[in-house]
């Protein structure tokens, strides 16, 4: 009997451990996919909204913005940034749907940025070379701040690297040093 005792107690033994095991093994998979796409939606958005930058960038060229040289025509302009705010409002509901609260936060901040900065871009705000350069500085920063945010969530261990503000200094004359 108490054979029968042992090995009854170390078949519930094994088996309790096996499937301990087995639950963190799939838990652990679960986290390392989940990782994996909030990484694709979170690079997605960027992609998505840097693309939308560009065409406000070469309309403020248009404009007679200085920081940006290759200006675009403005009704295409125009019709491409509406592509890319509809593109982005896709992407967005990704984000929504699988960031955290602080990431969320972020990049509804960036791209409430990029709007302000395509009010210039459409030329609905004032034609100030200052304002315009600040929108572009205020858009750098609410960048770098998504970044973060998203480096913390996906646990990306090292620093954030350091930002490329804009304006470049080279771009309004300062010295480099």
């Amino acid at each position: 009997m108490p054979t029968l005792i042992g090995v009854v107690v170390g078949s519930v033994g094994s088996y309790t451990a096996a499937a301990l095991m087995e639950r963190n093994r799939w838990r652990r998979g679960r986290a390392e996919r989940w990782d994996e796409k909030r990484f694709e939606i979170y690079t997605a958005y960027a992609n998505t909204l840097k693309a939308q930058i560009r065409i406000a960038q070469r309309l403020g060229a248009a404009r007679g913005f200085r920081t940006v040289l290759d200006p675009i025509d403005l009704d295409d302009g125009m019709r491409l940034l509406a592509d890319a705010e509809s593109k982005r409002s896709a992407e967005w509901e990704s984000v929504l749907l699988i960031g955290d609260a602080d990431t969320v936060k972020a990049a509804r901040a960036w791209h409430e940025s990029v709007w302000n900065y395509e009010l210039y871009a459409r030329g609905r705000q004032a034609d100030s070379e200052e304002d315009w350069v600040h929108a572009e500085s205020q858009m750098s920063q609410a960048r770098d701040e998504f970044y973060a945010c998203a480096r913390r969530d996906l646990s990306i261990p090292c620093p954030t690297p350091p930002s490329g503000n804009w304006p470049r200094h080279w771009q309004d004359g300062a010295s480099p040093h």
